[in-house]
């Protein structure tokens, strides 16, 4: 089963482009909840383009609450600073249900790449293993292009067990343009090798970044076994449309589908 958690990253950034309290963010999640997503993720940054500490706060209690997963991203090795204690130091504070270790830097608009398995794990290796000893269940963002799918067992996907790594996520941001352009098949491919080379290794498969609802029911499709989608940017984008709670719903109907 697929599971979907609802990424509310961008009403923080309407939010934010007026300050304020509005639109809600904790408003919205719960909204997404009641339309019956799996759980919320949000990906704070440290400069604080959009959730903030006080709004992960917020949600880990929204989630506790409700008995559903809070999803946290960030990049663990990213130094805390006025405002942002840090990813680790969030984790601990909060406690989520899944931490998803992202190497991204603030230079990013947005992630756009997994880590590289290949060198010195032994960082990588310690943060996982604090995470863990907060009770979170732990997913690395990895990527799932033709490069990543070519790697070998001593340097690719497989590493992440050798971390302790419980999930990866495939970055999908390449099969989402590769739909849009018209032709996905080498995407999916190697979508599909790495997810299947990751769960061999005895690794759970997540999947996020610029799925959609036009994209998202091919990959579940061609791409086995994946346990959680976190989707925000398209899903925001259609609820100005059509409403959160409807578009939640349509995700729902999608992923039922491929079942």
């Amino acid at each position: 089963m697929t599971h979907l958690s609802v990424n509310v990253n961008k009403v923080a950034v309407l939010r934010n482009s007026r300050g304020g309290r509005e639109p809600d963010v904790v408003q919205a999640a719960r909204t997404c909840l009641d339309a019956g997503a799996f759980g919320i993720t949000v990906h704070p940054r440290p400069d604080a383009r959009h959730v903030t500490r006080d709004d992960v706060y917020a949600l880990a209690e929204l989630t506790r609450t409700r008995g559903v997963e809070l999803n946290l991203e960030g990049n663990p090795f990213a130094p805390p600073r006025p405002g942002y204690p840090g990813f680790i130091a969030l984790c601990g504070a909060v406690r989520p249900a899944q931490a998803t270790l992202v190497p991204d830097g603030d230079a990013q608009v947005t992630s756009d790449h997994g880590f590289d398995f290949r060198g010195d794990l032994a960082p990588l290796r310690d943060v996982v293993a604090t995470l863990k000893s907060f009770g979170c269940r732990v997913s690395l963002f990895v990527d799932a292009d033709d490069l990543a799918a070519g790697r070998s067992a001593a340097s690719g996907v497989e590493r992440a067990k050798d971390v302790g790594a419980d999930r990866i996520e495939l970055y999908t941001g390449p099969y989402a343009e590769a739909f849009a352009a018209g032709d996905a098949t080498r995407a999916l491919a190697s979508a599909r090798t790495i997810a299947l080379r990751a769960q061999a290794a005895g690794l759970g498969v997540n999947a996020g970044h610029d799925l959609s609802q036009a994209n998202l029911a091919q990959f579940l499709a061609d791409v086995p076994g994946v346990l959680e989608v976190s989707i925000g940017h398209a899903l925001i984008g259609e609820a100005l449309y059509h409403g959160l709670a409807p578009t939640v719903a349509n995700y729902l109907r999608l992923i039922d589908s491929v079942r």
